[in-house]
């Protein structure tokens, strides 16, 4: 026996195709099949020529004559049960990757790599199988294992493409469902290695982890007219309100049990059309194995997560929420991934997908690893994960998660747990050209969708184009403005006039970016308090004060996010656990809360003077942004259209007779009030006033007026 049937024997033979299938002999084809569990083999039929067997193996050899064989020939046999198997032998096809595909990928410019690489339902020469490629490297041998091989790796070893590092195989016979992984033996160390498929699109349902083979994309899209809509959509300029949720803990079933993709799309899209909110901002439904790191340990790029269902199931809620008006935005984490021996970790036994210096790829505090953004093929796969959900999916838009860990090599490290780059500076150039590729690409490819920094720095120009140095999102979480105010908030309200400025500060550096104002998940959450807990006083205080801040919020430049529960001043911090708490909305306090958001988000997107210019000075103006003393703030939004004149009291103490300057003349009508009897407040307010021709504040009109105790009002004339 030869020392390459040794190593396909022992699985340790790298180009198993060289050995395998039909090769000429002499004057005749000799066909060579490694079949571990076999007792006999039969060419075409139970009846056919009947292979024989290298003794003491389970080698099978049959030599054919040059004519006798079909384009492709299938093989009968029986396992050591007596079951009988018949199936097209796999060594018996041509190289199916073409090299413009690997050649792109090498570039790190295949921004639909996803449709080549994983497993594919495939057909050659008219016969249906699966088409299974993998990117590794490093590896001595790569083989598909499965329910289809009795997880076997000797059963079905790849076919080496060389320098590209990609392994492949076509495997006749294989249907939708399969479950499948790759076992990957490392060159080097000769590690076995059981890893999911990078690019699996559906996977068990956790703990499990094998992915599975999903049929292409057949959905039929009824959306039509909002995808239409959106590539001319200006989002600049229209309103923006987003309720971010986490799709397992926003309601569950009697029994505790996770609602489906089918069910949030009638509950879930139900409820955020009649709150008024224009956007779903989805926690990462990107396929992962813990519930409670939240989503943001991803294992499964390509793949919705099957808690909830299918792939189509998640299409399906995707294409509700567009036929609704609702837009749809993902939590995207391409800033690290976890550990877990089963997925990227060292994928073929070396640093595959992330750094071998712990110093450049690995995050201390998440225990995570860090991508390698410099090699081709490590950005390859994240630009086309992204393409892949903006694409496949429909969605609207990606939050890219934990930016500012991404720019900096030093991002919370000690002084000497990092290496700077070529220029001896902390900024991590290749992470920044990532950034820059994925929003020059994403907004190419799908216009009117929208990429957004969680970005917690001062770093410059998140927000403006790549060609003028920034680096391209479209929108950036206003990080300091969201702790500024909860801190001012949560000061009794007898000290913040030694805190003004908190309220103030904002507005200096409002318009250097297109920002998104946050109040979410991570505020709600590990010992932080709710939203309401985080206000002071007596219950009634807490509720006004947090009625005050969200009237702060949507009357303020930016875009709005809200995370769920918030709406309706849930008492507990979030738990991933279990559903919110919808039992206190049998309580008036958390009623008009719910009540003002909804008034709010529809006051919000029917005046244009609070969105026409979010990002832009001339949307807004001071009145007095000085009355320190009585902890009042007051302003104009305005438009082309319209103007609208917003007066803020942080006291509990009610102003009689609170003069403010107008731009003009007239009758100014009451059109929002949080301390209103509808949202469980006093009920103190003005109704309709008229201007005096006093002049004040350094505009030429004045009115006198009441101030209701933590409270926020709006006029228009």
């Amino acid at each position: 026996m030869t020392d390459d049937y040794e190593k396909i024997i022992k699985a340790r033979h790298h180009d198993p195709f060289s050995i395998l299938g039909r090769h000429p002999k002499n004057d005749r084809i000799e066909i060579r099949v490694f079949l571990p569990h076999a007792e006999t083999v039969h060419l075409g039929s139970s009846d056919g020529p009947r292979f024989e067997r290298i003794h003491g193996t389970d080698f099978f050899i049959y030599k054919a004559e040059k004519d006798e064989l079909p384009p492709h020939y299938k093989l009968v046999w029986t396992d050591k049960s007596g079951h009988r198997h018949e199936n097209y032998d796999p060594y018996d096809f041509a190289k199916q990757l073409p090299d413009f595909d690997i050649h792109l990928f090498g570039e790190g410019k295949h921004w639909h790599i996803y449709q080549k690489l994983g497993a594919h339902l495939h057909q050659v020469d008219g016969i249906d199988g699966v088409f299974f490629a993998v990117w590794a490297p490093n590896a001595g041998r790569v083989s598909v294992v499965g329910d289809f091989n009795r997880w076997d790796g000797r059963c079905h070893p790849m076919r080496n493409l060389g320098g590209c590092g990609i392994w492949e195989i076509f495997i006749p016979g294989l249907k939708e469902g399969c479950l499948y992984k790759f076992e990957i033996s490392n060159r080097d160390s000769g590690d076995i290695l059981i890893k999911s498929d990078p690019y699996g699109q559906y996977f068990e349902f956790r703990p499990s982890t094998s992915s599975i083979v999903l049929k292409e994309n057949t959905y039929h899209w009824l959306d039509h007219q909002w995808m239409n809509n959106r590539i001319h959509h200006n989002w600049l300029r229209q309103p923006m309100s987003i309720y971010e949720v986490h799709l397992g803990s926003w309601s569950r079933d009697a029994q505790g049990n996770f609602l489906s993709y089918r069910e949030l799309a009638r509950q879930l899209v139900d409820y955020v059309k009649q709150m008024g909110f224009t956007h779903i901002e989805l926690l990462p439904v990107t396929e992962h194995p813990l519930d409670i790191s939240w989503g943001y340990q991803t294992t499964g790029y390509f793949a919705p997560t099957s808690r909830f269902g299918t792939p189509d199931d998640f299409r399906y809620f995707v294409d509700v929420c567009h036929q609704n008006n609702v837009g749809v935005i993902l939590d995207w984490v391409p800033a690290h991934f976890p550990k877990d021996s089963f997925a990227l970790a060292r994928f073929d036994g070396s640093a595959l997908y992330e750094h071998e210096d712990p110093r450049k790829g690995e995050h201390r505090d998440w225990g995570t690893l860090i991508y390698n953004y410099g090699r081709n093929e490590v950005k390859n796969f994240l630009l086309s994960s992204a393409m892949y959900w903006l694409e496949e999916f429909h969605l609207d838009g990606l939050r890219v998660d934990a930016v500012a860990s991404m720019l900096y090599l030093d991002y919370s490290r000690s002084a000497n747990d990092w290496i700077p780059n070529q220029y001896g500076g902390n900024e991590n150039l290749e992470a920044i050209e990532f950034l820059r590729e994925l929003n020059a690409v994403t907004h190419d490819q799908h216009p009117g969708t929208v990429i957004m920094a969680e970005e917690s720095t001062a770093w410059p120009q998140v927000t403006r184009p790549t060609w003028t140095g920034g680096l391209g999102f479209s929108m950036k979480w206003n990080m300091g403005w969201m702790h500024d105010t909860l801190a001012y908030m949560s000061l009794d309200p007898v000290h913040r006039m030694h805190h003004h400025d908190q309220l103030t500060f904002g507005l200096l550096y409002a318009f250097t970016e297109n920002f998104v104002l946050p109040f979410s998940h991570d505020e709600v959450v590990h010992g932080k308090g709710s939203l309401v807990n985080k206000m002071p006083g007596d219950e009634w205080q807490r509720f006004a004060n947090l009625r005050l801040l969200l009237t702060f919020m949507y009357t303020y430049p930016g875009k709005k996010l809200l995370f769920m529960g918030c709406e309706f001043g849930q008492g507990t911090e979030w738990n991933v656990n279990k559903s919110l708490d919808w039992y206190v909305l049998d309580y008036a306090h958390h009623r008009g809360v719910q009540s003002l958001v909804k008034d709010l988000n529809h006051l919000y997107k029917t005046h244009p003077a609070l969105f026409t210019h979010d990002f832009e000075h001339q949307g807004f103006e001071w009145i007095d942004c000085h009355d320190i003393q009585q902890s009042v703030i007051s302003f104009r939004r305005k438009c082309e259209f319209e103007e609208l004149i917003v007066v803020l009291n942080f006291t509990p103490v009610p102003r009689e007779n609170y003069r403010i300057g107008l731009p003009e003349a007239g009758t100014y009508a009451e059109i929002f009030n949080s301390d209103s009897k509808y949202y469980d407040g006093s009920n103190m307010g003005n109704g309709v006033v008229t201007s005096e021709p006093m002049p004040w504040m350094n505009l030429p009109h004045s009115v006198s007026m009441t101030l209701p105790p933590l409270g926020g009002i709006i006029l228009k004339l």
